[in-house]
């Protein structure tokens, strides 16, 4: 293979499989020195797989990674590919509880018996004053705000000699002004030669600061062009697959809604989504949509009282909630289906009854009690209700399929007869088939009378909504009715303009809208 001495890396015809799954199909990328080059792609696309790839955390099947006219370390070398790359992900990898210099230093003691802690302050300062970084060496982490840890993290890094950095989705926890602080610096960091590989979802920042982009899409590489001269719908239609104009099809609102069930005035979270007014309908799905870090999934938790806001109210059926309260959402008539199954839906050591009546064990025996016979009985109904693929209630939920799993997780939301059902990315590791099977019984609970929302950043799960709001750096920028198209709802998602449709409508001082 021929390899390119002047990059910073170099990665050609990479291949990585998880069994029958291939997050990578003969991927490349290269990026040269002080370049910013942007890493799009929808979820899926194998993005994150490459920046495990190239940070040494993964080993591929197939290809190979160079830097400069060296190939990668060895598999396990972690001091060797730290002097090549870093990554900075989103959540901050530094130790809060120890000091600027601690983490700075952290590991870096080897076969010294004592620590000279002024001298190791000192070091620090010298170190953050070299790449322009200032924060009190003294400091503790839990102290700095997110822009400053990613300071940090980036001067840590390029100590040990790394002259690539991997930023992923670095602004999502920032404001404007730590966003054109970090943007500063970056520009800064590039005159001297370091490279960054920035992985985004907000296509704005990718126009605003990398002069290269590359997009993968279903786990192949697609385009790699300079930004400068790229029109915004060849990025978009890239990613998707789809041009702009490309229909798909996708639900049209067959009946009028029925009477509000859930409905929100002025609902903020600060640093996470802006003021709220939001209406659910009996017999509607409304979509949020948007990345992981847009505030879409800030407002389904607050929803379901995972997340206390800082301001508005939550109604259903015209009676108020106490926000901030699961249990009082549950009682309320709000269902929760999270996103993370075995860690918040699953009790995966029990029956796929048990955990199908966790939420109603208080009604399943007199006094309190719990009568195995009615769990049972209440369990076989939800089985057949949702066609949950298992040997019986009594078998182990962990023994059942994925899809299967997400069935019990829903039965369990559906057990209290929910007025309004909100799934925070229903689908998430299941199969097509099952997705559909999933997607299916959120469309039969709103057909049924109830409501439902869906935060989601997958177009499949969107396609069964009425409605779908778009949200973007913790707004509502647009909303669309029947017809929508994949083009126009990424590129609201990404926070890119678009022109308006049949299918879309400007939500400015529309219900749904955040202001």
């Amino acid at each position: 293979m021929e390899t390119d001495g002047r990059a910073a890396v170099h990665a050609e015809g990479i291949v990585k499989r998880y069994g029958p799954t291939v997050a990578l199909d003969g991927a490349r990328l290269t990026v040269r020195p002080g370049e910013a080059h942007a890493l799009v792609g929808r979820n899926g696309a194998g993005k994150s797989t490459l920046v495990s790839v190239l940070t040494g955390m993964e080993r591929p099947d197939a290809g190979r990674v160079t830097f400069g006219d060296e190939p990668a370390p060895g598999w396990g070398d972690t001091t060797a590919w730290q002097r090549k790359v870093a990554c900075v992900y989103q959540k901050s990898m530094t130790v809060p509880e120890l000091t600027v210099a601690e983490n700075l230093y952290l590991n870096r003691f080897h076969g010294e018996r004592t620590i000279r802690w002024r001298a190791l302050r000192e070091r620090a300062r010298e170190l953050l004053a070299e790449y322009g970084v200032e924060v009190d060496p003294a400091a503790r982490i839990r102290d700095l705000g997110v822009e400053q840890r990613q300071f940090v993290e980036i001067a840590r890094a390029l100590s040990f000699g790394a002259r690539l950095i991997i930023l992923d989705e670095p602004t999502a926890r920032l404001d404007a002004g730590g966003i054109d602080r970090l943007f500063g610096k970056l520009r800064s960091l590039r005159a001297q030669g370091v490279a960054f590989l920035f992985i985004s979802h907000h296509l704005q920042e990718v126009y605003e600061l990398c002069d290269t982009v590359t997009v993968f899409r279903d786990a192949r590489h697609v385009l790699t062009a300079p930004v400068a001269g790229l029109a915004e719908d060849d990025l978009v239609a890239a990613m998707t697959g789809e041009r702009a104009g490309a229909a798909r099809p996708v639900r049209t609102a067959a009946r009028t809604a029925g009477e509000p069930l859930l409905r929100t005035e002025g609902l903020a979270a600060d640093g996470h989504f802006a003021p709220l007014d939001l209406t659910v309908r009996a017999g509607e799905v409304v979509g949020l949509a948007g990345a992981t870090a847009s505030g879409n999934t800030a407002i389904g938790e607050t929803l379901v009282g995972l997340r206390a806001p800082d301001g508005g109210r939550i109604a259903v059926r015209g009676r108020p909630v106490r926000t901030g309260s699961v249990p009082h959402a549950l009682d309320a008539g709000i269902g929760y289906v999270p996103e993370d199954r075995h860690r918040e839906g699953l009790i995966l050591g029990r029956s796929v009854a048990e955990n199908a009546t966790l939420a109603v064990a208080d009604q399943l025996g007199p006094m309190g009690t719990v009568l195995p016979s009615r769990t049972r009985a209440f369990a076989r109904r939800m089985i057949a209700a949702l066609d949950i693929k298992t040997t019986g209630p009594g078998q182990p939920v962990s023994g059942l399929s994925g899809g299967n799993q997400q069935k019990v997780v829903i039965a369990r939301a559906l057990a209290r007869e929910p007025a309004v059902l909100v799934a925070i990315r229903p689908t998430n590791g299941v199969d097509v088939k099952s997705k559909d099977a999933l997607l299916g019984v959120v469309r039969e609970v709103a057909d049924g009378g109830s409501g439902a929302v869906i935060v989601s950043d997958e177009l499949d799960d969107l396609r069964i909504c009425d409605r779908v709001l778009a949200v973007f750096h913790g707004r509502v920028t647009a909303e669309f009715t029947g017809g929508w198209r994949d083009h126009e709802l990424v590129a609201a998602m990404e926070g890119m303009g678009s022109e308006s449709s049949p299918g879309t409508q400007d939500t400015a001082g529309t219900e749904g809208t955040a202001p």
